[in-house]
């Protein structure tokens, strides 16, 4: 190839302090390695030498220690979009030392398209290979790649052989007009294709290439305990039971789940229940439990943005290509999370949730109401289309010092209106068409953990009569108890 090699500090030494970046990668899958630790480097001596550098980073969703994690330590990010997971970087938004803007994931490449995210003066991408025409194969993600190649004044590419050229053929590259020439995404199907294998860019675009050959920084999430496999047994049960009512067809439909150890334990609640046909999913990230049942025969189509597996699963999808680009399918997140192709083919969606209250709200981004966790993600995305929209999470939390049933979120992420079943180790609360009372007693009933019932039923009991139970003097007398006491059981409610 004819474009110019360089190092990860000859990279670094071409981005300027104010300068914004839109970076590859969707959680640690297809992120860049090299150049972010570079730029922190940079940004160290820059501000030993007494200069401001701070730069501006979007990116799919979070990424790896090495991009998120480095540039936050080194205080080289000013501002940052759209989600994170790293306990550097979510420090400094809850402390207010970086500007940090949670969105949701379907709509970054959007606002990007718009304008609404200003310029970038660069897209700094990992690919699996790249052509002198301008054609970019990318690795276990593509998440805003393609927006942010298009879009970018310049292109610095991360060629890592550690990913195998093989993938060609996983990615599905489709991106959107902006209105009014928008047409529909035509996808009718999880396995279905519209798109190219490549990102095809200007080839004068591209500045130089970094060599590196890294695997993603995925590690294996918490084993199941009897508390997530409760949680997981539930959802399988009540989706066979949908299906067997004749409100889920014969056939099934894709499923859409979160990230984490509650999600793989439904995922394996689905695939083990014998009553639950072979499916597909249509959905954000894939883990290495899918890459397992797709092995079994349990998973048809797997459709997502991110391959998020353990470098262990992808070498063992690497060792097997043919039969996995049969099966998989990558695509940019506004297609992987859209709204649009949720609501046509119909799906299920299964998300974690930090808190729900008595009315179906669900907080599912910040802690207390005011500091940030993760972000929204690509929750929302699916929660608003959904065929059927779940969310799960254990009935308490530090051992029982937080409840996860509460009158009232301290954060809404996701309103009553969206959010139809809640699912804990105790039970499923079916809320689909309950009046805001019957939702009320049915999350208490179903969901709730025994220790906060009798508080939960006070709640209601002395909330005015009005259409939904509420007083705002007992709102939040769990999480002022918790802020106090260190417990939520020691709850107060006052006079109403």
């Amino acid at each position: 190839m004819s474009y110019k090699r360089m190092t990860a500090e000859e990279a670094a030494s071409l981005i300027q302090n104010g300068e914004q970046i839109a970076f590859s990668g969707f959680t640690p899958a297809g992120a860049t390695k090299a150049i972010p630790k570079a730029i922190a480097a940079k940004a160290e001596a820059e501000h030993a030498a007494g200069r401001e550098f701070k730069i501006g980073v979007v990116t799919g969703a979070s990424t790896g220690d090495s991009c998120d994690g480095v540039l936050a330590r080194a205080e080289a990010i000013g501002y940052r979009a759209p989600y994170q997971s790293n306990a550097d970087l979510r420090g400094r938004a809850n402390k207010n030392t970086l500007k940090f803007t949670d969105l949701h994931l379907s709509m970054t490449p959007q606002y990007m398209n718009y304008g609404f995210m200003g310029g970038f003066d660069w897209a700094i991408v990992e690919a699996a290979d790249v052509s002198d025409s301008g054609e970019i194969l990318l690795t276990t993600s593509v998440g805003i790649a393609p927006t942010g190649l298009k879009l970018a004044k310049k292109v610095i590419i991360e060629l890592n052989s550690y990913h195998s050229k093989e993938l060609r053929g996983f990615h599905d590259i489709y991106e959107t007009a902006n209105p009014p020439r928008r047409r529909e995404i035509p996808i009718y199907a999880a396995g279905d294709r519209c798109g190219c294998e490549v990102v095809k860019i200007d080839p004068k675009k591209i500045v130089g290439i970094v060599e590196t050959n890294a695997p993603d920084e995925v590690k294996p999430f918490k084993a199941s305990d009897p508390i997530t496999e409760k949680i997981g047994q539930n959802v399988a049960d009540f989706l066979a039971a949908e299906m067997a009512a004749g409100r889920i067809p014969p056939e099934f439909l894709p499923i859409q789940s979160g990230v984490g150890n509650i999600a793989n334990a439904v995922l394996g609640g689905l695939g083990s229940n014998p009553e639950i046909p072979q499916f597909c999913m249509y959905s954000e990230v894939l883990q290495d439990s899918v890459i397992d049942l797709i092995e079994k025969g349990r998973i048809k189509h797997a459709s997502a943005t991110s391959l998020t597996v353990t470098p262990q699963k992808i070498q063992e999808i690497y060792s097997n290509p043919k039969f996995f680009r049969e099966h998989i399918v990558l695509r940019p997140q506004e297609i992987s999370n859209s709204p649009e192709v949720s609501r046509r083919i119909g799906v299920v969606s299964i998300n974690t949730a930090i808190e729900v209250d008595l009315s179906g709200n669900v907080n599912s981004s910040h802690i207390m109401g005011k500091n940030l966790m993760n972000g929204i993600g690509g929750s929302g995305d699916f929660t608003r289309a959904a065929y059927l929209s779940i969310y799960t999470c254990p009935s308490v939390a530090k051992g029982g010092l937080i409840s996860a049933i509460v009158p009232n979120v301290s954060h809404c992420d996701h309103n009553e209106h969206s959010v139809n079943i809640i699912a804990t180790e105790f039970g499923v609360a079916d809320l689909r068409c309950k009046t805001p009372y019957e939702r009320a007693e049915i999350l208490i009933e179903k969901c709730a953990h025994p220790d906060y019932k009798d508080l939960l039923r006070e709640f209601v009991r002395r909330a005015p009569v009005g259409h939904t139970p509420q007083t705002l003097a007992m709102a939040y007398a769990f999480h002022e108890a918790f802020v106090r006491d260190g417990d939520m059981r020691k709850a107060v409610f006052p006079n109403s």
